[in-house]
């Protein structure tokens, strides 16, 4: 399967490189035509665990099956962009170049403070992310980590900021280890962070699923803190549609949203199928995938009602962090309407 692959540039405020050969661009149009006189609609994703529900709906055909009464169609081959972490995946959105995306939470707040218009209107999981520290390093506590460096998704990100704030609850400061006791956090996508650890170029990751089971079942990790004892029931990843498409379409979101709680119990009530389907978007094996999903302390959900107030709470985070200048109302972010549009008759 080809899928169109954007990787992310920090000096670059809106902009994405493109890479795959054979991908079929959008020229910034979202909702061009496509076969039969249906608009194409284009959806943004992450290689993670966490976000199987999209995976399972599109293997399925059942993004496609469930929207074309709506007008429209999505392709895998055409329709799909695949990110290695939610900043870059916020700049193609703030571009134009997706219309649904399964992202974390926070990068949706930093872009949506800088001029995004999109609403999250459904919750994908909560937790499922863990530091894992190099196998020879004794860990205790986290006064451990002084004078360590730790990989970790780019600022703004989920883990990024539930990283900070624990290190920091900690009483342990962000450096680059100038002065003594500080921890050099390194912004990495999951790829990178996993070859600098297994180089031994780190001392630790903090990282979505499956890549915590990645590194211990390649040895070259322990996992020693989950990210549901560092921020208890934290939010992750959401479903977060533009606000082009609401106005639109609405109708389609809230079909969307059926689509994504029907793929989210399917995978909870099948999480080796899940694996699998995970397994063949991806480079990990069926095994480590499952697993992940069997030890991570991770949750599969769709109500978004279950993390405002979690997400509210990053809002702070990311101002303290100053990653926003201004904070932002549960109204600017949240569209609470379609989730019980689309629960209304279940």
């Amino acid at each position: 399967m080809r899928k169109k692959i954007v990787m992310f540039v920090l000096a670059v405020v809106v902009a994405a490189a493109v890479i795959g050969a054979g991908c079929t661009g959008t020229d910034g149009d979202s909702g061009k035509t496509g076969d039969a006189g249906l608009k194409e609609l284009n959806f943004g994703y992450q290689p993670s665990t966490h976000q199987i529900a999209y995976m399972t709906a599109m293997k399925k055909g059942w993004w496609a099956e469930d929207i074309a009464p709506y007008g429209y169609t999505t392709d895998p081959e055409k329709n799909e962009m695949l990110f290695p972490t939610g900043a870059p995946e916020m700049q193609a959105m703030l571009a134009g170049e997706i219309d649904v995306a399964y992202v974390g939470a926070a990068p949706v707040i930093s872009a949506l403070s800088t001029g995004l218009d999109a609403k999250i209107v459904a919750a994908v999981q909560t937790q499922g992310s863990a530091l894992v520290v190099r196998p020879d390093l004794d860990y205790n506590s986290p006064e451990d980590l002084k004078g360590k460096k730790i990989a970790t998704f780019p600022p703004g990100t989920i883990q990024d900021t539930i990283l900070r704030e624990w290190l920091a609850s900690n009483n342990l400061t962000i450096g680059d280890k100038i002065k003594e006791g500080e921890v050099d956090v390194l912004p990495m996508g999951p790829g990178d962070a996993i070859t600098a650890m297994t180089a031994g170029q780190i001392d630790a990751t903090f990282l979505p699923s499956p890549s915590p089971t990645t590194l211990v079942e390649e040895g070259n990790g322990k996992i020693v803190v989950w990210s549901g004892v560092m921020k208890p029931n934290h939010p992750c990843c959401v479903l977060v549609v533009s606000d082009k498409l609401i106005a639109e379409n609405p109708d389609l979101v809230t079909e969307l949203i059926k689509t994504h709680i029907k793929a989210t119990e399917y995978n909870r009530a099948n999480p080796e199928e899940a694996a699998e389907i995970y397994a063949g978007y991806t480079k990990n094996t069926k095994e480590i995938a499952l697993k992940s999903i069997e030890n991570w302390d991770g949750t599969w959900v769709s109500d978004p009602n279950l993390i405002v107030g979690g997400v509210m709470d990053y809002v702070n985070v990311q101002k303290d962090l100053g990653y926003i200048e201004t904070p932002l109302t549960q109204g600017e972010i949240f569209d609470l309407t379609f989730y019980e549009k689309a629960t209304a008759s279940a």
